[in-house]
């Protein structure tokens, strides 16, 4: 028969005891590091909505060191300067002459004939010279309207000899929208105010209504979704060249439209840089935006198809599961999380991290204007020590997890793959910036105008908004060449490899 082992009651108590306190403190510290993260939440909450929004470092950073000669920094240090305080008077800088180019109306201020006597010895005066000054006038925007008169002619010996007789007329002039007394530069404006200056069409309506005209949102908008139809061909076009390129850049934003049951959003794909000037040879200028209601990996994965090269973007899951690019990722978003985790614990030790990421931003303001072959060679030199050293330092530090700091390690080290392929190609981008600033032109629309009513709205606003922003960091002045590409787009057969941008002629 097996024995009971004897269990001594007060024993048996105080092992309970102290697993129930153990299970406490276990969860007292799991609470002190929730309670610790949604402070941290909070303040960067703050940070965000009332501190000014800059990721620059301040001047004296550990960093800054290798944004300028070494040796002459060195040198500097073991030189005595005198640090004398002066007191320094602002001065207003000189008003630049009005363009000569501007019309300009001569209007001359003369006395009067009786006060050109001398008024002691009534002798006439004379001319010794004269003083000039210009104002700038400002004229409201003039409205015309264009009457169209077409002769009609008919031959009246035909017209006794025959039942019929033909009419000879000049034909009417083609326009984008067919029977709208709309034109070119009526549509340009009301674009333009809308994508260019964030102007809705409400505001755009109450100022036609201060000209004297009577017209209404409504009216604009099915004029604007027209129009946008209009560009299809040459949205396509771009999009053609888009595809051929070596990096493509891309974005996301959410979008409201209130037709839709669910969250949509504005996808930007983009290419090249931000100017004409800073472009590298053989990359065009390519901004294009795509209307979708959804947010899965099936957006992007149709719009890019078969393309297979670089794809710069900002971490998101989706664009991982496209399997004909190579993803490249964006150094800014790793740097933000440590600057969010130096905003809330200091320095420290992600200080350490921003002065190493600062100085691969350094490397990258030297290598502007060289060539990729030249951009490859200086990172593989300079760059990749510095990102070896920033992997040795992350993989070392011992962080609570769910800590700013924690998070941001997590991050990077989650995207280093990614992070690091930019030194294997000189054509790369050290991030994702350039999508960024090229879809903040619908953000800041979207504050103005809120949302779109229908998916056909939304579809017409990328479509626009691609038009435009592609036209912009091309160099063009956008009256002209949204009025010539309605022009030419109302003919039966366009010519849409003129229209592109860079073989665009004014």
């Amino acid at each position: 028969m097996k024995k009971t082992p004897n269990i001594n009651p007060e024993s048996q108590d105080i092992a309970e005891l102290q697993a129930m306190v153990a299970a406490l403190m276990s969860e007292k510290n799991d609470w002190k590091q929730e309670r610790q993260s949604l402070l941290e939440q909070l303040k960067l909450a703050f940070d965000r909505q009332f501190a000014k929004r800059s990721e620059a470092l301040k001047p004296y950073d550990e960093s800054q060191g290798d944004l300028f000669n070494e040796v002459e920094c060195e040198a500097a240090k073991e030189e005595e300067v005198e640090v004398t305080t002066t007191t320094t008077t602002k001065k207003r800088g000189k008003r630049k002459p009005l363009p000569k180019t501007l019309p300009r109306e001569i209007i001359e201020l003369d006395i009067d004939d009786h006060e050109k006597q001398c008024a002691c010895c009534n002798h006439d005066l004379h001319k010794i010279g004269e003083d000039r000054s210009e104002k700038l006038e400002f004229t409201p925007a003039v409205l015309k309207v264009l009457e169209y008169v077409r002769p009609k002619y008919a031959c009246r010996e035909c017209e006794k000899t025959s039942d019929t007789s033909r009419i000879v007329q000049k034909p009417a002039p083609q326009s984008i929208i067919p029977k709208s007394f709309a034109t070119e530069s009526l549509l340009a404006n009301i674009i333009l105010g809308k994508y260019q200056y964030a102007m809705p069409l409400y505001r755009q309506e109450s100022l036609f209504t201060q000209s004297g005209i009577e017209l209404s949102r409504t009216t604009m908008a099915r004029w604007v979704i027209q129009v946008s139809e209009k560009f299809i061909p040459l949205y396509a076009a771009l999009k053609e060249q888009l595809l051929k390129q070596v990096v493509i850049q891309a974005d996301e934003t959410p979008l409201n439209v209130l037709k839709e049951d669910k969250q949509c959003y504005m996808w930007l794909y983009c290419s090249g840089a931000d100017s004409p000037q800073a472009v590298l040879p053989n990359v065009k200028n390519i901004v294009l935006y795509d209307y979708q209601n959804s947010r899965a990996r099936a957006c992007p994965a149709t719009f890019l198809g078969d393309y297979g090269g670089y794809l710069q973007t900002d971490g998101y899951r989706a664009y991982d599961g496209l399997s004909q690019v190579t993803n490249v990722g964006c150094l800014a978003h790793a740097r933000r999380k440590f600057m969010d985790a130096k905003k809330l614990q200091g320095k420290g030790k992600s200080g350490k991290a921003l002065a190493k990421i600062q100085k691969l931003y350094g490397i990258e303001s030297r290598l502007k204007g060289v060539s990729a072959q030249k951009r490859k060679a200086e990172r593989q030199q300079h760059a990749k020590p510095i990102l070896d050293e920033l992997y040795e330092w992350m993989t070392t530090q011992q962080v609570i997890g769910s800590s700013s700091l924690g998070k941001a390690i997590k991050y990077t080290l989650g995207q280093w793959p990614k992070l690091i392929r930019y030194i294997d190609d000189g054509h790369l981008s050290i991030d994702n910036n350039r999508a960024e600033r090229a879809i903040k032109p619908l953000v800041i629309g979207r504050k103005n105008w809120l949302f779109s009513s229908t998916p056909n709205g939304a579809d017409a606003s990328a479509m626009l908004y691609s038009i435009v922003e592609t036209a912009k960091v091309n160099g063009l002045i956008l009256y002209d060449y949204l009025v010539k590409c309605m022009q030419a787009l109302a003919k039966a057969e366009p010519n849409i490899d003129a229209l592109l941008p860079w073989n665009f002629k004014h």
